[in-house]
């Protein structure tokens, strides 16, 4: 964001329902009601001519979007490490991931959430890759963050993120579009994520980076910054 305003942009984001500094709301904790806070926060704003741009559950949360609202106000679109299509693996998504790694998830999550996070933020950044150079900040930036959230809604979140199919919603993707996505991501794997979202996004464009992690928009800051800022500008 801060790289962004220096280059000239205007950028607005908001807490996810539950999460950050928004308030603990017990219900609609889905990507239809994330989808629709975000809604509310563009047309509060009045915004247009807007670059939606998301990262993993955020990706989901730009798609739904897209999807139950629309693009009038919308210019372009980037998902980055995103979630879409769907993550869990069924008969038709036999490439996904067994419900059981989001049933684990949950019940670590509700056991000991704290050591939880320490131990996924590991995988997000790659920290757990041999020669990786993820600094103690970031991994504690990650744990701070992750404990702000409400338990119920991020337990509700594992879900919403995994199970939505959001297939027809980018069907519906009208505008520019740039798929990002790390090529070694432990948490959303790419040939299930990002490979199969560029094919229904007509014209999408794709960026893969070799041996990135989920979390390459800090540990590959430079860069995604670099190719976030073109595309914006194209």
């Amino acid at each position: 964001m801060l790289f962004l305003v220096q280059n000239g942009f205007r950028v607005v984001a908001h807490d996810r329902r539950g999460h950050g500094r928004s308030s603990q709301a017990s219900s609609r904790n889905d990507m239809d009601g994330y989808a629709d806070d975000l809604a509310a926060v563009i047309e509060e704003l009045e915004l247009n001519d807007v670059a939606l741009v998301g990262h993993s559950t955020g990706g989901g949360e730009v798609a739904r979007y897209i999807g139950r609202h629309g693009t009038k106000r919308v210019a372009k679109a980037v998902l980055i490490a995103a979630v879409p299509p769907i993550m869990v693996k069924s008969p038709t998504n036999l490439e996904g991931l067994p419900i059981k790694v989001f049933d684990d998830m949950r019940s670590s999550l509700t056991k000991d959430r704290s050591q939880f996070y320490k131990d996924l933020a590991m995988a997000f950044y790659g920290a757990n890759r041999e020669g990786a150079k993820v600094s103690k900040g970031i991994l504690d930036q990650f744990w701070l963050w992750s404990m702000q959230a409400g338990l119920k809604n991020a337990y509700e979140s594992i879900k919403a993120f995994s199970e939505t199919d959001f297939t027809e919603d980018l069907k519906k993707f009208d505008v520019p579009t740039l798929v990002m996505h790390g090529e070694d991501d432990q948490i959303v794997p790419v040939k299930d994520a990002a490979k199969k979202s560029a094919r229904l996004i007509k014209g999408a464009k794709e960026i893969y980076y070799p041996g990135a992690p989920h979390g390459l928009t800090a540990t590959l800051q430079d860069q995604v910054n670099a190719d976030l800022l073109s595309f914006l500008k194209s």
